[in-house]
């Protein structure tokens, strides 16, 4: 009989929780959430020297943050550090480091997912945010091996959230970043044939919507919007509907044009 009051009251307060959580999200999807403040905070950007990683730094510039800049590109990187100050950025601090290699980032500043968590576990403090891919959503033909290193990027991510949750660290939150093709140069020659379901992004823009999620502190950014459908659709539609979709978007031959990047020697 104890057991039965036992499992009642369990699934009342389940019950309770979940529809006070779906509501909260009802409520903050139509009232967005207010931007926290990341005024002293320190912000560590990798890939800072170009790109997409250049641009979120700009973006923290003006909001007071103490900027990290990471990249293996020392010119690119400093010039980085350069259009920081610019932007109003008091402290910056730029960093030589290949990212790849473990040896690197323990030189630099004993700072990587793995060293992060011990910090941030001890001060129930911090944010950790993944640019991942819609290409770590989806496998994409043409991009086997980036699709299986955005993949991994986003289970690394998510596991990571799921034990800060466990331990009751809640002060340590996650975002998750997915982007369809954004125009920094990596993937030239790649095409979409639906620019108002799928357009190619403009890399201002990523930026400035990226950091807006940081700030509302989203779990999961997907990016254009269509992308959460698109999911939705995956979850239960059978296999062959959803290769038909990926034909009719054209999404099959998205990479035919693809102008591959000569590596510096």
């Amino acid at each position: 009989m104890s057991f039965n009051l036992q499992s009642s009251k369990k699934l009342f307060i389940f019950l309770g929780k979940s529809l006070f959580t779906l509501l909260e999200a009802m409520i903050f999807a139509l009232l967005p959430k207010q931007q926290k403040n990341v005024a002293g905070e320190i912000v560590l950007i990798t890939g800072a020297g170009s790109g997409l990683g250049r641009l979120l730094a700009l973006q923290f510039a003006g909001r007071g943050s103490v900027l990290v800049l990471w990249d293996v590109n020392k010119e690119g990187n400093e010039e980085t550090y350069k259009m920081a100050q610019e932007a109003g950025a008091t402290r910056v601090h730029a960093y030589t480091c290949d990212c790849s290699q473990k040896e690197e980032v323990y030189r630099v500043a004993d700072q990587t997912y793995k060293a992060f968590l011990p910090a941030m576990i001890a001060n129930d403090h911090g944010h950790l945010v993944c640019i991942s891919s819609s290409a770590g959503l989806v496998g994409v033909n043409g991009l086997a091996d980036y699709c299986a290193s955005k993949f991994a990027a986003f289970g690394l991510a998510e596991s990571v959230f799921v034990e800060t949750f466990v331990q009751n660290q809640k002060g340590i939150k996650t975002t998750i970043v997915c982007p369809f093709f954004i125009k920094t140069g990596m993937f030239e020659g790649c095409t979409t044939a639906c620019p108002s379901l799928l357009p190619i992004l403009e890399p201002e823009y990523a930026a400035e919507k990226i950091v807006e999620a940081i700030l509302q502190e989203k779990m999961y950014f997907y990016m254009p919007k269509f992308l959460y459908f698109m999911m939705f659709l995956k979850s239960f539609l059978p296999l062959k509907t959803a290769l038909l979709i990926g034909d009719y978007l054209d999404i099959f031959h998205a990479m035919d044009g693809f102008l591959e990047r000569k590596k510096k020697l």
